[in-house]
C-alpha cells in the first residue's frame, strides 16, 4: 500500500478521483488548508509519501528533496507546474504529471464571462441596484470588435470559436501556428507587437516563462489602444500589476479582468480592489463540477499508472 498526499482541495473533495486510488489499494492522506502551502509546509509533510497530487502548491526543490526516497511523483491536477521544480524532479528522476484538456471549456467559458461582465458593467450595476440606485452604465458590444488571442492552444483555440460565434474579428499570436483555425474563424496570426496594437480585446492564454513573465507592461501598455480590455485567466506572472494599475487609472487601458495574480491570495489592500474597471475571480477558471472531475480522475490515473510501474501518459516533458 502506498501513501497518496493530495493537497488540492478539488481533488480531496471529488469522490471519482479518490474511488480509483483507493481501487488501486493506496491509503490517501489528505493536507488541506485554506489557500496554497507554503515551501514550508510542504517540507514538513511530504516526507514518507509515496505520491503528491497537488493543486498550486510551491513544489521546490527541498520540498522534493525532503520527498525522496519514497516520493515516485508529482500530478498536478491541471495543466500549469511553474510552482513546480522540474528541474530537480527530473534529475531524482521523479515525474511531473499535468492533466491536460481537462480544464479547457470551463477556462474558455469564464473569459466570456469575465468579459461581458466587464463591458456591460454587470456587477457594478447590480450593486448599485441593491444599494437603491437605478444608474445604468455604457456598455460595449463585441460584435465586430478585434479579439488578441496570445498563445492559441487548447484554450486559446476554444475561447477563439466562440469568439467567432459573436461576431469578433480574431488575430492571434503564437509560435507554433494552426492553420485550421485560419480555414474555420478566419483567424489571422501577427507579430506580437500587431496584435497588441489592433485588438480591442486582448486574451491571455501562455505560459510563464522568462520571454513572457511581465509581458503586459508599461512599454507594451503604451502601444494598444486606450480602449482596449485584457482578460487574463492564464498566470498573473504576465503581466505587471503597478504599471497596470497606472494604465487603468490614468485611461490607458479601458479594463482588466482577471481570474489570477501574481500573490494568491491577494493582500486585502491590493491596488486592484479600489478600481471599478477591474474584475478579479479566484482562480476559479478550472473550478466547475466537470473539469473538477476530469482533473481529479486524469491526475488519480497517473498516480496510479507510475505506482505499478507504468510510465505516467501526461508527463512534462524532459528538458533538453
Amino acid at each position: 500500500m502506498a501513501k497518496v498526499l493530495i493537497t488540492s482541495r478539488s481533488v480531496a473533495e471529488n469522490k471519482e478521483g479518490k474511488a480509483i486510488l483507493e481501487a488501486a489499494g493506496h491509503e490517501i492522506i489528505t493536507h488541506i488548508g485554506d489557500g496554497v502551502w507554503p515551501e514550508a509546509e510542504m517540507v514538513r509533510i511530504i516526507p514518507g509519501m509515496d505520491a503528491i497530487i497537488a493543486g498550486l502548491d510551491e513544489i521546490t526543490g527541498k520540498v522534493i528533496e525532503a520527498g525522496a526516497p519514497s516520493l515516485k511523483i508529482i500530478a498536478r491536477n491541471g495543466v500549469g507546474y511553474n510552482k513546480v521544480d522540474v528541474k530537480t524532479a527530473e534529475t531524482m528522476g521523479i515525474p511531473v504529471t499535468l492533466a491536460p484538456g481537462s480544464n479547457t471549456i470551463s477556462v474558455c467559458e469564464l473569459v466570456f464571462g469575465l468579459l461581458l461582465s466587464l463591458t456591460r458593467s454587470i456587477p457594478v450595476q447590480d450593486s448599485e441596484v441593491r444599494h437603491g440606485g437605478w444608474k445604468r452604465n455604457m456598455g460595449y458590444e463585441l460584435y465586430g470588435k478585434v479579439l488578441g488571442v496570445l498563445g492559441t492552444g487548447n484554450i486559446g483555440s476554444e475561447v477563439i470559436k466562440r469568439a467567432h460565434a459573436f461576431g469578433m474579428d480574431i488575430i492571434a499570436f503564437d509560435v507554433w501556428q494552426r492553420s485550421e483555425l485560419c480555414d474555420k474563424y478566419n483567424v489571422k496570426y501577427l507579430p506580437l507587437e500587431e496584435v497588441l496594437k489592433q485588438s480591442d480585446v486582448l486574451t491571455l492564454h501562455l505560459p510563464v516563462t522568462p520571454d513572457t513573465k511581465n509581458m503586459i507592461n508599461k512599454h507594451t501598455l503604451a502601444t494598444m489602444k486606450n480602449t482596449t480590455f485584457i482578460v487574463n485567466t492564464a498566470r498573473g506572472e504576465l503581466v505587471d500589476e503597478q504599471d497596470l494599475c497606472t494604465a487603468l487609472k490614468d485611461g490607458t487601458l479601458a479594463g482588466y479582468c482577471t481570474d489570477t495574480l501574481a500573490q494568491e491570495p491577494p493582500a486585502s489592500d491590493h491596488p486592484f480592489f479600489a478600481l471599478p474597471n477591474v474584475i478579479v475571480t479566484p482562480h476559479s477558471g478550472a473550478y466547475t463540477r466537470e473539469a473538477v472531475i476530469r482533473c481529479s480522475v486524469t491526475a488519480a490515473q497517473e498516480v496510479v499508472r507510475v505506482l505499478s510501474g507504468q510510465a505516467p501518459l501526461y508527463a512534462v516533458p524532459k528538458k533538453m
